[in-house]
């Protein structure tokens, strides 16, 4: 099938990248030159595991332009992934998706074509995008669509680092639309992951027993109401955890068996029970937060996903909390932070945790200095203000620093000599902010092992 995506962000470069390898011809659409033309040559703006082998290897049937004409009249299905930031009240900016919405409008073809968001937008604007994309056709053509086209919702549910696993192999694939012939259009456009009968990448094998993937139909606004339901879901797994974890201090407890032995029960599950600093990224701070908004529109109170946001900032201020507990002056002091990104295999800093922990830390005298094997230089170009020291190796984190803070869970920060670190140290004091060293090992090398569920 021929595919247009808009946007070429996460969501946007790895659904045609995949789309492309699964043997449909996709031409992406941004409005950014730059980011086009580095595509173009070959060039992946952002770090994501294995797309730049995927982008690479679907080049035959991946194209980019800034043009919506040489992508939109051709297409038989036309992807919205543009960016929908909080806005001021929480509620996402909508400003992308409207023009993009325009721009499809003002560019199909007579034949029928299905515009999806795949953007997590509100609830609602599936009938909101139909009527951009309507009016923008109308007025361009001087006649009524009559069926020129339908709209549909294809929430994503990729987890950053993980994306491309997500795309080729998801757990499901969610769509909603009011038309029997949108459906078909979609599912012809699906079915090979929905069979997993393509031959899987040589990088990123299929998962051994993976069988038929569930494609669930929905109306419209069931679909949109799905992924911030899940996304909310999740974050109040990490938050309640955490706020577990605080108990488990108090009381003696070990919060990672506590966290094994509730997730163990079917009912509830181990994944997403991690203790630690929280979330953070792109989709969960947003999409809790746009939740919370729309259910005040309709004279609701989401009272539990508010709780979970306000769990999850508590969790920053802790950190700030037991330095102060073991320094008892923060005032030139120096705090060194292992990772910036806010999760790993991921240079993604949007509502990164170590950024908010900086901020506090300076606000009150310290020092700060960071180090992070992927998103340093994305760190030093988007936060020019925030005066961190951002060091080219870990080893530079440690030296002379009255304590160092473990932010992003890196695996190769496990794996960092710690015995030979420790004499490099100021004062040899360790917040393990992920619960990813071990406690025992760490106190044997030398090291005031602090955490948050302590």
């Amino acid at each position: 099938m021929n595919v247009s995506i808009i946007g070429t962000g996460y969501v946007g470069l790895t659904t045609g990248a995949c789309l492309a390898f699964l043997g449909h011809k996709v031409t992406c659409v941004d409005a950014d030159e730059n980011k086009v033309k580095a595509l173009q040559a070959g060039e992946i703006p952002f770090y994501e595991p294995y797309l730049a082998d995927l982008v690479s290897g679907a080049s035959n049937n991946l194209k980019f332009t800034l043009d919506y004409a040489a992508a939109i009249p051709q297409s038989q299905v036309v992807f919205i992934a543009v960016g929908t930031p909080p806005g001021a009240n929480g509620a996402p900016d909508l400003r992308y998706l409207e023009a993009a919405a325009r721009g499809i409008g003002e560019h199909l073809s007579n034949e029928f074509t299905v515009v999806v968001n795949k953007s997590t937008v509100p609830i609602g604007s599936g009938n909101w995008v139909g009527a951009l994309v309507r009016d923008a056709y109308e007025k361009r053509s001087g006649g009524k669509s009559n069926g020129a086209f339908a709209v549909a919702s294809n929430p994503e549910f990729l987890r950053e680092g993980s994306a491309i696993f997500d795309s080729l192999y998801p757990d499901r694939i969610v769509v909603g639309c009011a038309e029997a012939r949108t459906a078909e259009v979609l599912y012809s456009l699906y079915r090979p992951l929905v069979d997993q009968d393509f031959q899987a990448p040589a990088f990123l094998a299929r998962p051994e027993g993976l069988g038929a993937v569930p494609l669930i139909a929905t109306d419209l606004a069931s679909a949109e109401l799905v992924k911030y339901a899940a996304n909310a879901f999740l974050a109040l797994k990490i938050s309640y955890i955490n706020e577990i974890g605080a108990l488990a201090g108090k009381v003696g407890a070990d919060i990672g068996q506590v966290a094994k032995g509730i997730g163990l029960d079917a009912r509830i599950g181990t994944r997403f029970l991690q203790a630690g600093i929280g979330w953070g990224g792109s989709c969960f701070g947003k999409d809790t937060s746009a939740l919370v908004a729309t259910a005040a529109e309709y004279g609701l109170d989401a009272q539990i996903v508010k709780a979970a946001r306000d769990v999850n900032q508590r969790q920053r201020e802790r950190v700030v909390e037991k330095l102060l507990g073991e320094l008892k002056i923060l005032k030139g002091r120096t705090i060194g932070l292992l990772g910036l990104a806010f999760k790993p295999n991921t240079d993604d800093l949007r509502e990164a945790p170590a950024i908010d922990i900086a901020k506090k830390l300076i606000e009150r005298g310290a020092r700060v200095k960071a180090h992070d094997p992927v998103a340093a230089e994305r760190f030093k170009k988007e936060n020019p203000s925030i005066e961190v020291t951002v060091c080219p190796t870990p080893e530079g984190v440690f030296r002379d620093s009255d304590a160092v803070v473990l932010v992003t869970e890196w695996p190769e920060y496990r794996e960092l000599d710690w015995d030979g670190l420790r004499p490099t140290m100021r004062s040899a004091i360790v917040l393990d902010g992920r619960n990813l060293l071990d406690r025992a090992a760490m106190e044997k090398a030398g090291y005031r092992f602090l955490a948050l569920a302590s």
